[in-house]
This record gives C-alpha cells, structure tokens and sequence, in this order.
C-alpha cells in the first residue's frame, strides 16, 4: 500500500470522508464515511501525519470526474454530498447506531427511527452480501472502543443471512435484526473495555453481563418499543434449551432467539480481542457444527456464510495465496483473488480463480495474517460503489 500525506484542503468540516484516513504505519484512523466537525481535533490529526491509500484515493477522484457524486438524503447509497462505496455505508453504520443509541426519550421515537435504521442496513447488505461478510472476517484493523457496537452490526449481518436461508417473512426479520443491534445497548461501552482489557473478566463485569439482557429489555419498553418477538429474543439471547443458560435458566427458547444467540456467538469467535484472538471461519464453524450438532441453525449459518467466506486468507493449490471474494453455490469452493505468485511473493495485479478448478483448489487457510494490514479492499473488489437509486 502506498500512502499520500493527506492535504488540510481535501478535508471538509461536516462531510463525510470519502476514503479511510491512516497513519505512517497503515493504522486505520478514521473510517471511511466519518464526519469531521472539530477543526482543532483536525489540525491535531493533520499534525500528527494523516493519510490516505494512493489506489483509494484515485479511485475516488475518479468516480468523482465521472460524475458519479450522490446527493445527500434517506437513502443507504447517498451520504452528505460525496461520492460513496458500499465499504463506505458500512463504515457509517457503526457510528450511526451509536448516534441512534444516544437519544432514547420518548419523544424522540426511538422505534420508528430503529425501523429506519435497520431498514437501511438490510438495503445496504443487499448491495453486495459478500462485502458484508467480507467486512465481518477481515477485522485485522478494528478498534476495541467500538467493539459492542461493530459486534451488533455484524451480528445483525449474520441474522439477515439466517433468516433469508430460513425464508423468514420481512417483518419476522426485520425484529430480528433489531434485536441483534438492540441485545447489548446496555453493555456496549463495557465491552470495548474488555475487548481491550488483558486481564480476564472482573466479578463486577461478568455481574453486568449477566443482567444486560433484563436491563435492554426494559431499557427498550420503556423507550416504547412493543413489539413481542424483539423484546423477547433480546430477553432470550444468551439461554440455552438445556436451561444452562442466564438470565433466567429458562428451557422453552424462541426460535428468533435461538437464531440469535448462535449468531452472536458465531460473530465472537471469528473476531479479535486482546485476550481471544479470532478464530478462522473454518475453526468457528467446525465449533459452530458440533454445538448445534448439525441442527437447522448451524446448517443455516454455514450454507449462506461458507466454509470459506468472503475476507478468509487461503493458500490454493497453485501456491498462491488470495482472499476469498465472492461465495458460490459450493460453500468449501469460492471465487479467491490471489494476491501473491505461486512461490507466495506479492504481486501488484490480483487475478480471480475459481476453486473448485482442481489445479486452484483451496488447501488451507494460512494464520500468518502480516501482509493483509495494508491490503485495501479496493483492490479486491474495486471501488464498488453503490448505485444511484
């Protein structure tokens, strides 16, 4: 990845970035789609050395010369005026959910604007599903701050996924999603402190988790959410039918909540914290399997998701390294873009394979994870922006 230093004048106070802002080292320090609006944070940022991928910021400037330039509105594909990439909307969903989250009063109507929410982020799932699971296993750069709020987010990703193989009506669906992005709104600062915590989990701390799912419940009624099937899939989400599970021990599980809890498990095991590194997707799913010991659930999960999903690093057969991109109607035979030659050195061009070719089969996922920190996305897919609606 080559960086450009990034210029005072290329930023606008009050819109949106249109490219990831970086340090020297390639670390991510504003996301794609962030808002600005304090000069001197800026000018402390500028400072300290901010820049940008040189392949994102021509792919910008490009679309931007095409006139491709959205205008501003309701839309998932229209933010502030710039040009904007699916990568882009799901940069902006983390950041607005936490705005949705910070205004409960009842005159706010919290319900209808999480309706509108979780309508938003179905649409921009449906843009392109495999940047959506591509966002959820590539999590090399997350930051432990935002943990709770990236987990509900993607964990909502994963239900929309289940609920579509489930052929779940709409309005089943939607209460599901906004159960999963609604299930740890009490605890969401508590678990970025310990996503970044070194120690394990302190008496106080587990206490919390133990009530988060009584206290969103009555966090959400009394924010004047009724509908039945979300409140009880958040009360729900961490029992078990063998009655293992808490806050209550109850056996007789809803099926949305089942869904949930194995989403929400599911999306923890594949992501990074200080003290449990990710797991592969395959490992995740392998423990995924034998929990549910081949249920509907886990078949659900693992069908739509894959062995080998969008984000996972593979080493194929030819000796070249990729990343899947793209699922297929076989879940162990994705399409890779291979980002190495075959004796594994980097190469600037990436070229598409399908897997189940035998001579580019998958033979292994590799844990050496260095050379993705500054790999864009782009690369892979483009610059993949959304449609004009």
């Amino acid at each position: 990845m080559k960086l450009l230093r990034l210029p005072r004048a290329k930023v606008q106070l009050g819109v949106a970035l249109p490219w990831n802002v970086r340090d020297e080292h390639c670390t991510l320090l504003l996301s794609k789609g962030h808002i600005v609006e304090d000069a001197h944070l800026l000018e402390a940022l500028l400072a300290r050395g901010a820049f940008v991928d040189e392949e994102e910021a021509r792919a910008v400037a490009k679309e931007a010369a095409a006139g491709k330039l959205l205008v501003s509105g309701g839309d998932p594909r229209k933010s502030m005026g710039t040009v904007v990439s699916v990568f882009g909307l799901w940069d902006q969903t983390t950041d607005g959910l936490k705005m949705l989250l910070s205004d409960l009063a009842p005159e706010s109507d919290f319900p209808t604007r999480m309706d509108a929410f979780a309508a938003q982020l179905v649409a921009t799932f449906d843009l392109n599903p495999d940047i959506a699971i591509y966002r959820s296993v590539r999590q090399d750069n997350a930051q432990n701050f935002y943990y709770g709020y990236t987990h509900a987010v993607l964990t909502a990703m994963l239900c929309i996924l289940m609920a579509r193989h489930l052929e779940w009506p709409t309005p089943r669906l939607m209460s599901l999603v906004k159960a999963a992005l609604t299930m740890n709104m009490t605890i969401f600062e508590l678990q970025g402190q310990m996503a970044a915590q070194d120690h394990p989990m302190r008496d106080k701390q587990r206490a919390a988790l133990v009530l988060h799912p009584t206290q969103a419940v009555a966090l959400l009624e009394k924010s004047g959410v009724t509908d039945a099937d979300w409140l009880g899939a958040v009360a729900q989400h961490h029992e078990h039918a063998d009655g293992s599970g808490y806050p209550s021990g109850r056996t007789d599980i809803s099926e949305m909540a089942a869904v949930l809890r194995v989403a929400d498990v599911f999306m923890a095991r594949i992501s990074p914290r200080t003290l449990h590194p990710a797991l592969s997707p395959k490992e995740a799913v392998t423990q995924l399997y034998k929990d549910d010991k081949g249920g509907p659930l886990s078949t659900a999960l693992i069908k739509e998701f894959g062995i080998y999903p969008p984000g996972d690093f593979v080493k194929l057969a030819s000796g070249e390294l990729g990343i899947v991109v793209q699922r297929t109607a076989n879940a162990r035979a994705p399409i890779v873009a291979s980002i190495t030659d075959t004796a594994a050195h980097p190469v600037a061009k990436t070229v598409r394979h399908d897997t189940a070719q035998p001579g580019f089969a998958i033979v292994e996922g590799v844990s050496d994870k260095s050379m993705l920190k500054r790999l864009a996305p782009e690369r892979l897919y483009g610059f993949a922006s959304a449609p004009a609606a």
